[in-house]
């Protein structure tokens, strides 16, 4: 070694230094890598990212060979700067070598290079497999031998290497994944996957029309109502019945009549129930998701919602499905301007059969939606009792008052959120 020029073992040192930071960063890569990202990029075809995925099949042999590489580069850069040392400064260059090549090693061979990993796997992680790949073949029989003496040493302890803990992405975990997407996501895409990940949290009972609200054609009705009803239908499917929901006929679809719209003269009660089609009933508390499924399945596009009784206790259409995962499909706000009326002071007086999610949604207020569903039916369950006119309460963060309560409901009230430092009576009846 004497012989060797300085300048030839500097340069060697160097090189150590380089491939001890390549396995260094390549191992933390890889075990950095997104591998959503990674099996994306495979099944593109990927040659690089294919190689990765073999890599990680199994780690053991993986870190195995990692480590071997690495730790053989490490000594043999330990006996290089030994030399350089003892020429340099003689004995004690043999004290002093490992001082300065572990300070060397830590900065340039690994927390630089793995710090770079951590912040750049995939650039880094790639092109290390053209490498790592044809390195495995050749030290395939010393990698070998290493991981059977280190795996028997584990099952000694209870672990099994070939019993990974591959679990896929919860419900919870997939939510965090695509709110923490960026710019990568656009947020409206963002939300309508939030909401499909809701549908199994939300039953038609939550965005059903209420029995109150279900406007169908009664054939009790005289020809010029029924007519009249048709004229001005804003939905294409119409429950038929007689007297009341109950005695329901059929489900009727309006461009399937436009014989009676044209002749007003010679259409009877009769020739409705004949157009009439078989009613589809759905159970209350059916899962959005489920429900989805069963309209595509039955090639349904709306339907009655019943109790365990039979009795039916709503309606429930495909659009508000969608509208659950999309959003309102229209920019018409007359719906909103009939059931939610803004005031000049910041308050909304808003009809008491208004739906608990419709309101959140248009106001993008919090109100609990676990309970009733509409909004008579909360405030009735909040104050344990029928209140009058007038009445004025505190309803979570929101101040409300009754402006028009009739027929053991409420009609109409007026409410506003109010800061958490203002309060008010819970309770202030206006007629005693």
């Amino acid at each position: 070694m004497d012989d060797i020029p300085l300048s030839h073992l500097f340069a060697a040192l160097a090189l150590l230094i380089l491939i001890s930071a390549f396995f260094s960063c390549s191992e933390t890569a890889l075990m950095a890598l997104n591998r959503y990202r990674l099996r994306h990029l495979a099944r593109d075809g990927n040659r690089a990212a294919m190689l990765v995925e073999k890599l990680l099949e199994q780690p053991d042999r993986l870190i195995g060979l990692v480590l071997i590489g690495n730790n053989l580069v490490n000594i043999l850069a330990a006996s290089v700067s030994t030399i350089i040392a003892v020429r340099l400064m003689g004995e004690i260059g043999i004290a002093v070598a490992p001082l300065v090549l572990t300070f060397v090693i830590l900065i340039f061979a690994e927390v630089a290079p793995k710090t770079v990993a951590v912040l750049y796997p995939e650039r880094i992680a790639l092109p290390a497999s053209f490498l790592l790949t044809p390195l495995g073949k050749l030290l395939w029989p010393v990698v070998w031998i290493i991981n059977r003496i280190a795996n028997g040493l584990l099952r000694l302890v209870g672990i099994r290497v070939d019993e990974r803990d591959d679990q896929p992405l919860t419900r919870e975990e997939f939510r965090t994944v695509v709110m923490e997407a960026g710019g990568m996501i656009p947020r409206r895409h963002q939300r309508m996957l939030l909401s499909i990940l809701d549908l199994e949290s939300v039953t038609v009972d939550d965005i059903m029309v209420p029995r109150g609200d279900i406007v169908g054609i009664d054939l009790n009705d005289s020809p010029a109502e029924i007519f009249e009803l048709l004229e001005n239908a804003q939905n294409t499917r119409l429950p038929v019945y007689r007297d009341n929901i109950d005695n329901i006929i059929g489900m009727l679809h309006v461009r399937r009549v436009p014989r009676i719209l044209k002749d007003k003269e010679e259409f009877s009660a009769e020739d409705i129930e004949k157009l009439a089609v078989e009613p589809y009933f759905v159970p209350m508390g059916t899962p959005l998701h489920t429900q989805l499924l069963n309209f595509q399945r039955g090639k349904r596009r709306l339907g009655l919602v019943v109790d365990e009784y039979g009795v039916i206790q709503g309606l429930v259409a495909l659009e508000d499905i969608l509208e659950e995962i999309v959003g309102e499909f229209t920019t018409d706000m007359q719906a909103f301007v009939q059931e939610i009326h803004p005031q000049e002071d910041g308050s909304f007086v808003i009809d008491g059969a208004a739906t608990i999610r419709d309101i959140n949604r248009q106001l993008h207020w919090d109100l609990p939606t676990d309970g009733p569903k509409t909004l008579n039916g909360l405030i009735l369950e909040h104050l344990q009792s029928i209140p009058e006119t007038g009445t004025s309460a505190r309803l979570g963060r929101f101040a409300l008052e009754i402006t028009h309560a009739a027929d053991n409901a409420v009609k109409t009230v007026k409410m506003r959120p109010l800061d958490e430092d203002m309060s008010i009576p819970r309770q202030a009846g206006a007629g005693g």
